[in-house]
């Protein structure tokens, strides 16, 4: 491909919407374009990557049995109806109407539609087990799309879907799979790491993610240093503390006046945040319910939701958390609610506290949770924090920030028994289908890869994904020996099968540089006056900016052996 040619629009500027460095080189290099929000087009170099990636992601699943198919985006109503999860799933769903006024949705997933297909062909054990899968897009209305192709719209994702006869069989599934993302994302050039994480709105009770750690990730993990143990926040158990403290005297109420946030109230009676219990009114499916954490920690709504067993889980508006405690918000404590309370260990275990008194400009202090409020149940309820003990081996944990690229989930019956995908046993019983889902997120792929390979002055491309291996810029594409060079290593470079740009704009030799070193060719071939008296070449190394001379005659195979390495 000619630059001259190549339609890839590059930008000097940061453009003011892009926040992650993978946002902005997506811009600035010309890799893609917005439409609208958390929709993107991709111009021809982004394009060339996404189909890299999907190469990977095909020859991994195809090696680990897996086969393709094209499932529809659009899908039925009926079928999300009958797993329950039309009305669970919630706004994120994009719901159309055809002209008959029956129900649609664009597919934010396809656990539905693929159980549908199957079970309407499988009917014996002899047929399992199967690993069916998908590259196509998803759709999903986020409330708040950011970070370019990280949180879209409209993404690229791979999903497998295996069915097993039983537990054992889609513990195999899982563990193939699991293998497979970690070649997957090693040959993508990425260090990815896999932390236990929850199964959110996909179900199922084990599943992990796989993390590519970054400082501008978009999830907090916590890690082990010692034994190597990781997990999303969200999924980490908290250890409950070992013993309570010592109780002290009474309960005392005390004028706060206009002391409502944890900081206000440590600053105004002299106690530190550990000290202080933080109580948040909720609404479970409609009905309050009180939740109890520590000052210093953060409270897990997705815990609590589980913990709950309910439906929907939303912070109470300000007229409820008054109706419910008499009490303007920032007030609210446990002593003497008419509602549930549930208290996190570490707040159950407080003694000595301090609590709101459920009465406008007033606290509570000298409180015993345990002992002063009626606790309806304790849980782990918090998020897991640095410095926490390690669930696995008790030592401290550390955090890091990461971008999920993919995630593996046991999904069990979750599925098959809803939607009545059965099959018969070797005794011609009829059993459930037991199912596994594995999800690639192949775009933010694309932007994991440059979070993790790029610099201050674009991308650098491992050469499994570049959108070219290599590029050729003379210095002046004028110059009659310089430009006769440049298209005899053009032409050769291309028999030999490397993928190759040649720069022959007539524009500065910094315009060039500048230009490659933003898209991130991982090699680039200098041809100067200087280099060409000696029958050399420069060859320049993207990611490492290492310079060598190399013979013209041997160029080819310098870099065959290069891009093979």
């Amino acid at each position: 491909m000619r630059m001259s040619q190549l339609y890839a629009p590059t930008l000097r500027e940061v453009p003011a919407e892009a926040e992650l460095r993978s946002h902005q080189f997506m811009l600035r290099a010309g890799l893609m374009r917005k439409s609208t929000a958390g929709v993107y087009t991709y111009l021809p170099l982004g394009y060339r990557v996404l189909q890299k990636v999907k190469d990977i992601v095909r020859d991994e699943m195809n090696k680990a049995d897996g086969q393709e198919v094209l499932l529809p985006i659009l899908q039925p109503a009926e079928l999300w109806q009958e797993s329950g999860r039309w009305s669970d799933y919630g706004d994120e769903m994009f719901r159309v109407k055809d002209r008959h006024k029956r129900d649609f949705c664009l597919g934010p997933t396809h656990e539905e539609i693929i159980t549908a297909l199957v079970r309407s062909d499988v009917r014996s054990y002899k047929q399992l087990p199967i690993r069916l899968y998908q590259v196509q897009n998803k759709y999903r209305d986020e409330i708040r799309p950011r970070f370019g192709v990280i949180r879209g719209r409209e993404f690229v994702m791979k999903d497998l879907y295996s069915f097993d006869r039983d537990e054992a069989g889609c513990d195999e599934s899982y563990q193939a799979m699991y293998e497979a993302y970690k070649e997957i994302f090693r040959r993508c050039g990425l260090d990815a790491r896999p932390v236990e994480a929850d199964s959110g709105a996909i179900g199922g009770d084990t599943t992990h993610e796989f993390m590519v750690l970054s400082d501008s990730g978009e999830a907090l993990i916590v890690h082990c240093p010692a034994c190597g143990y990781a997990a999303n926040v969200e999924k980490a158990p908290c250890t409950p503390p070992a013993a309570a403290e010592a109780e002290t005297g009474p309960a005392e109420k005390v004028h706060t006046p206009n002391v409502g946030t944890i900081d206000e109230v440590c600053a105004f009676l002299d106690v530190q945040p550990h000290q202080c219990i933080k109580t948040v009114i909720y609404l479970a499916d409609d009905k309050p319910i009180a939740a109890l954490v520590r000052g210093d920690h953060t409270l897990n709504e997705l815990k609590l939701q589980k913990e709950l067993g309910c439906s929907q889980l939303v912070m109470a508006a300000s007229r409820t958390i008054e109706e419910v405690t008499g009490a303007a918000v920032g007030f609210a404590g446990p002593l003497g609610l008419s509602i549930p309370v549930i208290a996190d260990h570490a707040a159950a275990a407080a003694q000595d506290a301090v609590v709101g008194a459920n009465e406008t400009d007033y606290h509570s202090r000298h409180v015993s949770i345990e002992r002063d409020a009626q606790l309806w149940r304790t849980a782990d309820l918090r998020q897991c924090q640095k410095g926490d003990a390690c669930p696995s081996c008790g030592e401290p944990l550390a955090t890091a920030r990461g971008t999920e690229v993919g995630q593996v989930f046991k999904l069990g019956t979750k599925y098959s028994e809803p939607l009545g995908a059965t099959f018969l046993d070797e005794n011609g019983k009829e059993l459930p289908l037991v199912m596994g889902c594995y999800g690639i997120g192949v775009s933010r792929t694309v932007a994991a890869v440059i979070e993790q390979h790029s610099d201050a002055d674009g991308i650098c491309w491992p050469v499994s994904v570049a959108p070219y291996h290599v590029s050729i810029v003379p210095v002046s594409y004028k110059d009659d020996q310089q430009r006769k060079t440049a298209e005899e290593l053009y032409t050769s470079l291309q028999n030999l099968g490397i993928e190759v740009v040649l720069d022959d704009r007539l524009e500065r030799p910094g315009v060039k540089f500048k230009d490659a070193d933003l898209i991130g060719f991982p090699f680039r071939i200098t041809i100067g006056p200087k280099s060409l008296a000696e029958h050399k070449v420069e060859l320049v190394e993207r990611a490492t900016k290492a310079v060598e001379l190399v013979d013209i005659a041997l160029v080819g195979s310098v870099l065959q052996e290069r891009i093979k390495s």
